[in-house]
């Protein structure tokens, strides 16, 4: 057996095939949650990929995901490795035209969609090159336009297929695709082979532990230890962050819950009543909502079986951190950095110091390091530089030799992935963040990362939320502006009130000199930042004085 994902996990299903796996919690009606064994996710699984495969889904062939979380979403990604096809995770706020570049970036040749997508999908269909195969679960809404492509019922495809596996065998070098969430730019389908995403991306079978030595060492760890960790991915799915956190409770042997889309209430009462150990989510547009919860409507929920609440893909504020901190004081709350492009590369230290000189310091692991961007050598501590890492990375971009060649690199006898997060070298496996190069903002020549803005600005009791980007301006090249969400019932504040709060935290020359009130920050349904839409919205009213 090789590091195949779908053999890992068939061998843990053999291992613990009574075990509960899988628990879609918020379906409506009473007792209407859906609960999956082991074995049962494994025969639902194999049914679906039987479908594809008499449909022609070849190995290799790129199938996509356009679904809200529920046991379909990871139902369709067991059965495309199982028949060596790759699943691609599909951005579901996408609208007509987003749809059909991703359709034909990825050259998907099938597509699994929620009901709710039809008339999208029907829009975008015209515009592909080899989509033809749609399978869809659920009802479309009324009167919504039928592809010119008749889609099979979800039900209808996985009562097709034999509950049996009788697949092929399978390789390391079988791929998944990650497409980024394309807030700054297109999005891109990073390829991992099937191993590196494994090792890079699950922590080897034991992200907190030691790796497994060989593939068969999974089943017996698991047969060997017991039950009990639920894990909680609160993202949607089509974003890694919970897609790879639901694989790592697999290869735990442990029990996965998924709400269909995130509603901070229900999320506490869910932890509530499952016992759920581990939460990921991602960022503040995520963690502020159920802190807010906590302190107010939901205060008093059980979160005793509650150890440990993970964010990655966006880094947390001090503010929303201490504010965590003081209602649940016995969880971990773990502020990871990792990427589409490098899986896990280490965690925020906290406490004194650790968000000191301009960034927010890590611990990163042995296989990441800061470079030079243009001549990829490691800089000296104390030096500024990109963020990399070498050894299990992925394959480079899908259908982009271009970037591919811009961002993937060899060195030392390895391959190595040049990150867009710009840090500081530090001593002893330490890095300090600084940010996003491609969002960084030159005013006069200084370097402002907006992240840092950011922070400063969160510690404002009257704001909720912002995005800081750059504008134009005559004389500087760019100057600083917020696009800032206040806090329910904060009402309007004075002109200059945030400038001042900067000014007490920030050198002069971040301080935003161009501050945007909006009803709500724009972000993906995962919580990342949308940098075009704040720089839109900052330069109107930059424009206007609005």
């Amino acid at each position: 057996m090789d590091y195949n994902l779908a053999d890992l996990f068939e061998s843990v299903v053999d291992a613990v095939p009574g075990r509960e796996a899988l628990v879609h919690a918020d379906l409506p009606g009473p007792g209407a949650e859906r609960r999956l064994t082991y074995a049962q996710l494994d025969a639902a699984a194999n049914r679906l990929a039987h479908h594809l495969r008499d449909q022609g889904i070849r190995p290799g062939d790129h199938v996509g995901l356009h679904l809200y979380n529920g046991v379909e979403y990871l139902q369709s990604f067991w059965a495309c490795l199982k028949i060596r096809a790759v699943p691609v995770n599909v951005n579901y706020r996408y609208v007509e035209d987003e749809l059909a570049y991703l359709y034909r970036d990825a050259d998907l040749v099938a597509l699994v969609f929620d009901a709710a997508f039809t008339a999208r999908v029907a829009a975008a269909l015209p515009r592909t090159d080899v989509l033809r195969h749609l399978v869809r679960t659920g009802t479309p809404p009324e009167g919504a336009p039928e592809p010119a492509l008749a889609p099979v019922p979800f039900a209808e495809a996985e009562a097709s297929g034999s509950p049996l596996r009788g697949f092929g065998p399978r390789s390391a070098d079988d791929q998944v695709v990650i497409y980024t969430g394309g807030t700054t730019g297109l999005p891109k389908g990073v390829m991992w082979r099937q191993e590196d995403l494994f090792f890079s991306g699950l922590g080897g079978g034991a992200p907190t532990g030691e790796p497994v030595a060989h593939p068969g060492e999974l089943a017996e760890r698991v047969a060997e230890g017991g039950e009990g960790l639920v894990f909680f991915p609160t993202a949607p799915l089509m974003h890694g962050t919970s897609t790879l956190t639901a694989l790592i409770a697999f290869d735990y042997g442990q029990k996965v819950v998924l709400h269909s889309r995130f509603a901070p209430e229900e999320v506490l009462r869910t932890v509530e009543r499952e016992k759920v150990t581990c939460v990921s989510l991602v960022g503040d547009a995520m963690l502020r909502p159920l802190v807010d919860a906590l302190a107010g409507p939901l205060r008093g929920t059980d979160c005793s079986s509650l150890f440990s609440v993970s964010s990655s893909g966006a880094i947390l504020s001090r503010t929303v951190r201490e504010q965590f901190a003081a209602l649940l004081p016995h969880v971990a709350l773990l502020n990871n950095f990792g990427s589409s492009e490098s899986g896990f590369n280490g965690t925020a230290e906290d406490g004194a110091g650790a968000e000191e000189a301009g960034g927010l310091r890590l611990r990163v692991n042995d296989r990441t390091a800061v470079v030079d961007p243009v001549t990829h050598e490691r800089v000296a501590p104390g030096g500024e530089g990109r963020v990399a890492q070498r050894g299990h990375v992925p394959l480079g971009y899908y259908n982009d030799p271009e970037r591919t060649a811009a961002t993937f690199f060899r060195a030392g006898g390895e391959r190595w992935v040049l990150l867009g997060d710009m840090a500081r070298a530090g001593a002893d496996g330490e890095i300090t963040l600084l940010g996003r190069g491609s969002q960084c903002i030159n005013t006069g020549g200084e370097k402002v990362y907006p992240e840092e803005v950011e922070q400063a600005l969160k510690a404002h009791p009257d704001v909720y939320d912002v995005l800081v980007a750059g504008v134009p301006d005559e004389r500087w090249g760019q100057r600083v502006a917020a696009v800032v969400q206040l806090r329910e019932g904060a009402g309007p504040l004075p002109p200059g009130v945030l400038q001042a709060h900067c000014r007490a935290r920030l050198a002069g020359y971040k301080v935003p000199r161009c501050v945007v009130f909006t009803e709500r920050v724009r972000r993906s349904p995962s919580g990342k930042a949308d940098y075009r839409w704040a720089r839109a919205v900052a330069e109107e009213g930059a424009r206007t004085g609005s």
